[in-house]
């Protein structure tokens, strides 16, 4: 070989090998696109599934739920049957119930108004006696004023008299 070929020869191969290289790598965009393309199909796929699987799972839970209601309902009619007063006796203990909760707040309403009548009463008799203390010191304080006028009047009486008589 000359030394000459041997670049032109080296350029040939790269060339060859360029070309090859992006034949390749097409084939593996290729590849890899329809690897993806599989990927998701799969995972398309499995979604569908789990929605109906999900589906399939809630369809059922409603079945379950109503026999579950018709189940409690065919229980609570064999016991009516089995004691048919029984019925009747949970309703009144219930309403029994119903107005004992009622009744808890209202007694505790009632001695509150109690207590506060019997401090409202208390406070009036007090307030009432001491208005007839004060009265029955004005009839007293009326008392010694008539007498202190009935002295005043005596002795303007002697005084106008000594007036009189000098």
């Amino acid at each position: 070989m000359q030394p000459t070929e041997q670049p032109a020869q080296t350029q040939s191969q790269q060339m060859a090998s360029l070309s090859f290289s992006s034949q390749m790598s097409r084939e593996d965009e290729e590849m890899a696109r329809s690897a993806l393309s599989a990927f998701r199909a799969k995972e398309d796929e499995i979604e569908k599934r789990k929605t109906e699987v999900r589906e399939r799972v809630k369809a059922q839970l409603g079945r379950v739920e109503e026999e579950t209601r018709r189940l409690a309902n065919i229980r609570e009619e064999l016991e009516t049957m089995a004691d048919p007063m029984r019925k009747e006796v949970s309703v009144v203990r219930k309403k029994i119930d119903s107005v004992n909760k009622e009744l808890k707040p209202l007694g505790a309403t009632v001695q509150k108004k109690e207590r506060e009548y019997k401090e409202a009463l208390d406070t009036f008799n007090e307030k009432n006696r001491e208005k007839v203390q004060l009265i029955t010191k004005l009839m007293e304080m009326g008392q010694l004023v008539g007498e202190s006028e009935k002295l005043r009047l005596k002795k303007l009486e002697e005084l106008s008299k000594s007036i009189e008589t000098e």
